[in-house]
């Protein structure tokens, strides 16, 4: 086998044993674990195995996707390190491009949480049918703290809880309890068995229909975040990349998380930095 080869496998088996994947409920329910513990950081190689295990079954009579997480938390969220500018525009395709083909695939998707929720973990689980999460589940986009902000939460989370606890979440970087989030409109049900409580819904509503009509449906109650991610995404992905990402404030605050110091902000306004979205 010569290097290349060699290379290539070695990716294979990397990006694949940071996800399990199971087919219950035979093979109507597509279950796929985040599994690297402790974290389940949402790096390259672990989206690569999710869009993997996706085109993988996509053929098949799903009801249902699951997503869940290894361990004790579901995900701290996405790399910080594949955050900053060197990376961040390969980062951002490839993890929005996960979206898009969970949006091509249209199958209902599901997330059963507990622990920390956070990041592109959160942005994953909120965009889900349904969150069943444990009393211990954590929720929150904290990007601001490293003066970014998540595009897809900034998306996705005013169509599915509001304008004004998307503003929250995305604004003030804190994150919140299981309840709070039930009370949001983000969890669909606190559980203390959350993965027993999403099996009895599927066995009870979803495992006899039709899984075309599921298709037809899913795509049908998704119309306006489709709408929003051809027409809008794109647009905040080039204010990210091209604006915030240019600026100082952005690169400090990523570099000093990774360095594990305070960030070092600019205390005057730059005008030249701002390039807002053309919305």
């Amino acid at each position: 086998m010569d290097r290349r080869v060699r290379e290539l496998a070695d990716s294979t088996r990397s990006s694949m044993s940071k996800v399990t994947s199971n087919l219950a409920f035979d093979g109507r329910v597509l279950e796929l674990t985040l599994d690297s513990p402790k974290a389940n950081i949402l790096d390259a190689s672990m989206i690569d195995g999710l869009s993997t295990e996706l085109k993988v079954h996509s053929g098949q009579p799903l009801r249902a996707i699951v997503f869940l997480g290894a361990g004790e938390h579901f995900s701290f969220g996405a790399s910080v390190l594949e955050h900053t500018a060197p990376y961040a525009k390969e980062m951002l395709s490839r993890f929005h491009g996960l979206f898009r083909q969970l949006l091509e695939i249209s199958v209902p998707t599901f997330a059963v949480v507990k622990g920390q929720c956070l990041g592109g973990g959160m942005e994953l689980a909120a965009f889900t049918e349904a969150i069943f999460a444990a009393p211990n589940a954590r929720f929150g986009q904290p990007e601001i703290n490293l003066a970014v902000f998540p595009p897809m939460a900034s998306l996705l989370l005013p169509w599915k809880i509001g304008a004004a606890f998307a503003a929250d979440l995305c604004l003030s970087g804190r994150t919140v309890s299981a309840e709070e989030a039930q009370r949001m409109g983000l969890v669909h049900a606190v559980e203390m068995d959350p993965k027993a409580a999403l099996d009895r819904y599927l066995v009870e509503y979803l495992l006899e229909k039709s899984a075309i009509a599921l298709r037809y449906a899913t795509q049908a109650t998704r119309v306006g975040l489709i709408r929003a991610m051809r027409d809008e995404l794109p647009k905040l992905e080039v204010a990210y990349l091209e604006g915030l990402m240019k600026s100082h404030d952005a690169n400090e605050g990523l570099a000093a998380f990774i360095e594990k110091r305070k960030p070092r902000y600019s205390e005057s306004f730059d005008l030249a930095e701002w390039k807002p979205a053309n919305l």
